[in-house]
């Protein structure tokens, strides 16, 4: 007779978090039929179905979401204590499994996986891109060891390490570039482009502009920044973008670039990870090594 094992969690934990059979076979690494296999097996073992199984998704049983629960606690408590034997082992090593915004990872990305690979030799780096709610759950779900993005998260159960601040700069069709930079309120009137919904720095440029929720619903959405950038070279509207992101996304379209008046929007971006977490002091060291510098050359040139 079949026994319950880890591996069966973890495909069952993906198949909750996906809610689809060919994406959590996907995020496991294995075949569809395959996973299908295991949580058949599982209900099985259990004597209970966990899955209600329709021809275009699937929805966990009453005793599928406790299990589903129940399984993260077991495999949160599982990858802690493996991080409870590396953290003994010395320097940070072995893999770490860290998430990135999309408004962070093309621009910081490249040198923060040269800068650890040079200071940490054997860590195996695995970052992972995501939007802040869906790192934040997998954080303290424990399948992230490391996380970064915008602050602050206020979450009790993470620790915050800020990195460096940044402002968000103004983009404009070239042909307003002669035109006086708008004042809030003049920006406010226009048509502004904006990330969809689940981008934090969607949130954070409208609180900026204090738009009503109302009319916060009607700004024209793309799916990146380079999206926006273009949209607006093409004469939709104007945008805001990270500082850290006008090289790349400028390059290639018919736009002015303009610095917001005093005081301006701006975000900080740092590193988050569980209290909990073995690794924490490691981790922190981990984040001591990082400067602006490191991650912005752009920073330090324009000191």
């Amino acid at each position: 007779m079949a026994t319950l094992t880890i591996k069966h969690l973890r495909y069952f934990d993906a198949l909750a978090r996906h809610r689809h059979f060919g994406r959590a076979a996907e995020a496991s690494s294995i075949s569809q039929p395959a996973l299908s296999l295991q949580i058949k097996e599982l209900e099985d073992i259990l004597g209970a179905p966990l899955v209600e199984r329709g021809p275009r998704q699937i929805r966990l049983t009453a005793l599928g979401e406790e299990f589903g629960q129940r399984a993260r606690d077991i495999l949160r408590a599982v990858d802690e204590l493996a991080a409870l034997g590396r953290a003994g082992a010395g320097p940070l090593a072995g893999q770490l499994r860290l998430g990135i915004i999309p408004t962070v990872a093309p621009y910081v990305l490249p040198r923060l996986i040269r800068h650890l690979a040079a200071r940490f030799p054997d860590l195996d780096l695995r970052p992972r891109e995501a939007v802040t709610p869906r790192l934040m759950r997998d954080l303290v779900e424990g399948r992230l060891d490391l996380a970064l993005l915008a602050l602050p998260v206020s979450e009790p159960s993470l620790t915050e390490y800020p990195l460096f601040d940044e402002d968000f700069l103004l983009v404009r069709p070239a042909a307003q570039a002669s035109q006086p930079v708008p004042s809030l309120e003049e920006l406010r009137a226009m048509p502004l482009l904006l990330l969809e919904e689940g981008h934090c720095f969607r949130d954070q440029a409208i609180s900026y502009c204090k738009l009503p929720p109302a009319l916060a619903g009607e700004i024209m959405q793309g799916s990146s920044l380079s999206t926006l950038v273009q949209m607006v070279g093409a004469g939709l509207g104007v945008t805001l973008i990270p500082e850290m992101a006008a090289g790349v996304e400028t390059r290639s379209a018919a736009v002015a670039l303009d610095r917001l008046p005093h005081p301006g929007p701006s975000r900080t971006i740092g590193l988050v990870w569980r209290r909990s977490n073995p690794l924490a002091p490691q981790l922190e060291a981990l984040a001591q090594t990082l400067t602006p510098a490191d991650l912005l050359p752009q920073v330090a040139d324009a000191d």
